[in-house]
């Protein structure tokens, strides 16, 4: 095989507990429990199914000081098993937590967008040059204590961006697009760079893959800009589940590792976390072949149409493959129609590939789209259940997109795709959405989806009518 057609983006080299990431490293791959942090055997238990797996990194939330207090017994439970994982914590609204979890985890990620800044109203507010400046400063003066503990004990961070959950600030200046989730991303780098902090992992991820695809590219661009170097974490967050929640990561994750950008990935689906392994396993093993296969397809269009022929007797390896080499295609714009061909598979089943890859990449739809969380500790209800509840009760619709959310960290601002909003507001309350709209607040989770079908059916005879 000619293997020219890839060449990787050079990292430098970050040490996550004894497992380094970036540089000549392999692309590592990560999941994340979905398990009650505070619930010690049931995270060790999880974290051991994902390391069996393959996983290299786990990460586990934590939304409070107890959360992060907890992270030191389930690593003390994972090594008297053997199990020597470096453990990563999640931290969102709350800087004092991370503050915590450095003194435990081997990572920490932050988001930006609300690590200092208030949470998210979306409210439009005003700066004068003068007062922005006095808010990142404000940013530094939190940020640089973390950091010193950071490398007191020797921790790396995560950056990590998400499309929706950025600040008011930073949506008044920049509003919710690609350039504002990279300045959002640098104003932390900068400062890590003037602290000559470099153990720092980065991701930016959205459940639209477009606008995946272009904002990261846009921040590689970015940082070779400014001289840095530091390794990528790639997902396409809240991606789904089954067929969808595969064909959508492999189009936005495999876009980019065919392009040579990528360290470290994370298939998010709302699937038990260990499900989630062997999918990425098989596209960091398909890379060198799938961006082969892009240049050829790329040469061959025709007609605003890319054909490609396949030889594969797995089923999810096709669909795989398929999203993986193709979807940078669509997403670039250079085609919007695509055929796919392979012996052993019905003409209907293809066509029902080649419109999902279509859909995914935001070119043409087709079917109803479920925007859905991967699940974590703080998910509020039993989320494959529900999402399973939502698809059947949906099935009928077509050309919407409906967001199912475990919390408020991912809803509202991480559905910003999204037509409508199903997101858990308390232990067995739901409250539900319409674009970013609370429109029904803390709904008994039991009624919560005939509220959602009314809500949708109310719309659409208003919009008819």
């Amino acid at each position: 095989m000619d293997h020219s057609k890839y060449s990787r983006r050079k990292s430098s080299e970050v040490r996550i507990g004894g497992t380094p990431l970036g540089g000549d490293n392999p692309i590592r791959l990560q999941s994340m429990t979905n398990t009650s942090t505070l619930d010690t055997q049931a995270c060790i238990d999880q974290t051991k199914r994902i390391v069996d797996a393959g996983g290299v990194y786990v990460r586990l939330t934590t939304q409070g000081i107890r959360e992060a207090e907890n992270l030191k017994f389930i690593k003390e439970g994972l090594r008297k098993d053997g199990y020597d994982v470096p453990l990563v914590a999640d931290v969102h609204f709350n800087a004092a937590v991370a503050d915590v979890a450095a003194l435990y985890a081997d990572k920490v990620r932050i988001n930006p967008g609300n690590y200092v800044d208030p949470g998210r109203t979306f409210v439009h507010l005003e700066y004068t040059d003068e007062e922005y400046a006095d808010e990142l400063k404000k940013i530094e003066e939190r940020f640089i204590p973390f950091l010193n503990i950071c490398k007191e004990h020797h921790r790396a961070i995560r950056i990590g961006v998400n499309h929706g959950s950025l600040s008011d600030r930073i949506m008044s200046r920049y509003g919710d697009t690609p350039e504002g989730m990279v300045e959002s991303c640098m104003e932390f780098l900068r400062i890590c760079v003037k602290e000559h902090f470099t153990d720092v992992v980065i991701s930016i991820k959205a459940s639209n893959t477009v606008v995946m695809v272009r904002t990261v590219r846009l921040l590689v661009a970015q940082m070779d800009k400014e001289g840095m170097s530091f390794p990528l974490h790639l997902g396409v967050t809240e991606a789904g589940e089954g067929e969808d929640g595969r064909i959508k990561s492999a189009v936005g994750i495999g876009a980019l590792l065919c392009e040579g950008i990528g360290d470290t990935i994370r298939v998010s689906l709302s699937e038990a976390p260990e499900r989630e392994i062997p999918v990425a396993r098989k596209l960091v093993d398909s890379i060198e072949e799938c961006a082969l296969l892009r240049e050829e397809a790329k040469a061959s269009i025709e007609n605003d149409t890319v054909t490609i022929e396949w030889h594969e007797t797995d089923w999810e390896t096709l669909q795989l493959k398929s999203a993986m080499a193709l979807g940078a295609l669509f997403i670039d714009g250079l085609a919007h129609q695509l055929v796919i061909k392979n012996d052993g598979f019905t003409e209907e089943k293809l066509t029902e590939l080649s419109d999902a890859i279509l859909q995914a990449a935001r070119v043409k739809f087709t079917k109803t789209e479920y925007i859905s969380c991967p699940g974590c500790g703080r998910t509020l209800y039993d989320l494959e259940s529900t999402i399973a509840r939502i698809k059947a009760a949906t099935a009928h619709l077509s050309n919407l997109k409906i967001a199912i959310m475990g919390c408020i960290v991912n809803g509202p601002g991480e559905m910003a795709d999204a037509d409508y909003g199903y997101v858990g507001a308390g232990v067995g309350k739901v409250s539900l959405y319409r674009k970013k709209e609370c429109v029904e607040k803390n709904i008994k989770a039991e009624d919560a989806v005939e509220h959602l079908l009314k809500l949708i059916e109310d719309d659409k005879k208003s919009q008819e009518s």
